[in-house]
């Protein structure tokens, strides 16, 4: 791996986790702004601890060095639960505001998961 895409993946790894880190925890703590955003969406309230406590589980798999394909499942999560929220806001007729924070933390774990070390990648084996 080059020092340049070290630097990519590390960057985009420490902004993707502190996104969904914080997101996490706000909707952990199920603050106002966050049970008012999916009753808008029209989502189960319990639905944030969902989503909370997999976002923070899905960052520590990203981070620990072990795990390869805990960590594909982890970045394969957030792709998931990132595109639900763009689509959410677009079957609301949101803003294009709202749509910001979701395309940009798919941009980053998409990034994240490109320039990850080998290291960090599942290896696919084939039987004999």
């Amino acid at each position: 791996m080059t020092k340049r895409n070290k630097i990519i993946y590390w960057i985009a790894t420490a902004w993707l986790s502190l996104g969904m880190t914080s997101t996490g925890i706000v909707q952990l703590l199920k603050l106002k702004e966050e049970t008012d955003m999916m009753d808008h969406l029209g989502y189960p309230v319990y639905i944030l601890t969902i989503l909370g406590a997999w976002k923070i589980l899905g960052v520590i798999a990203v981070l620990i060095p072990a795990f390869p394909v805990l960590k594909e499942w982890a970045y394969a999560g957030f792709f998931f639960v990132m595109s639900g929220a763009v689509f959410s806001h677009a079957a609301v007729g949101d803003s294009g505001k709202e749509f910001f924070g979701p395309v940009l933390l798919i941009i980053l774990t998409v990034i994240s998961w490109y320039f990850r070390p080998l290291n960090r990648k599942a290896v696919l084996t084939t039987a004999t």
